[in-house]
């Protein structure tokens, strides 16, 4: 992701935002329009993911997202009130302002990507690692695994029990064929 990206790029991409996605709340459009014909202003807009966590963070979104219309962070203060927020931008201008845009496919959206910044405020533990991940998904799949085996194993015991050999035979059959997914 950019550390620094020019108030030229940042133009850009909101006129090509704002032409391209209906957005959920008029006043939004508003704020972003705003924002472009301010360059003093824009240079302190960073594009985020996770808005929550920043000082003073705003979420917009489209109506090709299933995210909230807006939202405005600002010290741990929550407001959906977008014209609070916008009175917050003009009163202090010199403050860096956090934006996450949410529409349909974002993260693989080549436009926002260009602009998107790292986030310097979110917490340590938010990104769960590539390790942890996999682990995560081999002790899923483990007790699936066992979960089926289980209800196998269960199964035959009450085909021994009816003595009924052809079910006895077919969930036998299921629990070789079951094979622990291998790592």
């Amino acid at each position: 992701m950019n550390t620094s990206v020019s108030v030229q790029d940042k133009k850009a991409f909101i006129q090509w935002f704002l032409q391209n996605y209906q957005l959920k709340r008029r006043e939004s459009v508003w704020i972003l329009n705003y924002l472009t014909n301010h360059d003093a202003l824009l240079n302190h807009v960073h594009f985020i993911r996770e808005a929550r966590y920043c000082p003073r963070g705003i979420v917009i979104s489209t109506h090709c997202s299933n995210d909230v219309p807006f939202r405005f962070y600002k010290n741990h203060i929550v407001t959906t009130d977008a014209e609070k927020s916008f009175h917050d931008i003009r009163l202090n201008r010199d403050d860096p302002i956090y934006i996450q845009l949410s529409f349909e496919n974002v993260h693989q959206n080549s436009n926002y990507v260009a602009v998107l910044e790292d986030n310097p405020y979110l917490p340590e533990d938010f990104f769960i690692t590539k390790k942890e991940k996999e682990l995560a998904k081999e002790v899923l799949e483990y007790a699936i695994y066992q979960s089926q085996k289980k209800s196998i194993e269960s199964k035959i015991n009450q085909a021994l029990d009816n003595r009924d050999k052809e079910a006895f035979y077919d969930y036998v059959k299921q629990l070789k064929e079951l094979t622990y997914p291998a790592p």
